[in-house]
């Protein structure tokens, strides 16, 4: 394959190299992660942003944001927090410039700037006007899983490079196949934009990845991330990440305390999915004791067995040769 990133080894860090750097007072952040007010996200205790911002830092992130799906209602719990920078994932659908959903972060926002871009995004759709509204307000932003596609959309290839022109950072996302954060990486250099290092998690696994730079405020953070001035510890999605993944799921279902948490507004965007999971935590089910912790040994089964995990990594990968053949036409 011609696409080849030849300075990999000089982005990607190892975690004693991060170390290093962190003696040294360049800060860390994981800049997409998703809190329980997110609708994918199940109402665990675990995944409150207070537990989450308290787990990040205990790991020693300098910077903690939260971007959940169209919401910063994390941030309106949690109010100012030392290292704590505000932060939303926004869906923008322009079908003129582009054709499918694009997903992007916006950090350190306050409550109007949020309002009025949901207002360009939902009422415009117009992402050049997003962009723009971004870039007068100088507020950080960042171009998520540019290979990542909402499950009924048909992706147009043809605009992502035009997309990235207009981001001045790019993810690679933990939750993406090696592959597709290898072409995000080609993109990035290609057009001189930085890139982050992100696990977008769903399930708590905060600061699994990471982006280093200097900084002694965000906004000094993101600009020498912006210039390319840091580094990542970085990883790609494997069968065993996506089986721990999904354990984590299993083991989240079947504690859910469901006389006090509401489900009901739970989406993955997958209905089997969804229904699944509602069975799991359905009080009828667990009314019956005995068969409820032989159903959660059988799921764990069904996951530890890796048959799940290969059927998303088979779906990830359907795309890469169609992916491939678009950017050696388009970059080379």
């Amino acid at each position: 394959m011609a696409l080849k990133l030849k300075d990999r080894h000089n982005v990607i860090i190892s975690e004693d190299e991060a170390a290093e750097l962190a003696e040294q007072g360049w800060s860390s952040a994981d800049l997409h992660v998703h809190t329980l007010f997110s609708y994918d996200v199940l109402p665990a205790p675990s995944l409150h942003p207070e537990a989450l911002y308290k787990k990040a830092k205990k790991i020693g992130m300098g910077f903690v944001t939260f971007t959940d799906h169209d919401s910063m209602r994390a941030h309106q719990v949690l109010g100012e927090m030392d290292g704590l920078v505000t932060g939303v994932e926004m869906r923008i659908k322009d079908m003129e410039l582009v054709g499918h959903t694009v997903h992007v972060n916006v950090y350190d926002l306050n409550e109007e700037e949020f309002s009025e871009l949901d207002a360009i995004r939902t009422d415009e759709g117009d992402l050049r006007a997003f962009v723009d509204y971004l870039r007068r307000k100088g507020l950080p932003f960042t171009y998520n899983h540019p290979f990542w596609f909402e499950p009924d959309e048909r992706p147009n290839l043809r605009a992502i490079p035009e997309i990235v022109k207009l981001f001045p950072v790019v993810e690679y996302n933990m939750h993406r196949i090696e592959r597709k954060n290898e072409l995000a990486m080609v993109m990035a250099k290609r057009y001189d934009k930085g890139l982050v290092a992100v696990t977008d998690t769903h399930s708590g696994m905060i600061g699994k990845v990471y982006t280093l730079a200097k900084g002694d405020t965000f906004r000094e953070y993101f600009r020498n991330i912006a210039e390319g001035r840091s580094r990542i510890v970085a990883s790609d999605l494997t069968m065993q990440d996506l089986i721990d993944e999904v354990n984590a799921w299993i083991d989240l279902i079947f504690n859910l305390d469901v006389a006090k948490l509401d489900i009901s507004n739970f989406s993955t965007g997958f209905s089997n999915l969804d229904r699944l999971v509602r069975t799991l935590a359905s009080d009828r089910l667990r009314g019956c004791p005995r068969v409820y912790r032989r159903l959660e040994r059988l799921t764990y089964r069904v996951s530890n067995s890796g048959i799940p995990a290969s059927l998303y990594l088979r779906m990830e990968n359907s795309i890469v040769p169609q992916i491939e053949d678009f950017m050696m036409a388009r970059l080379l």
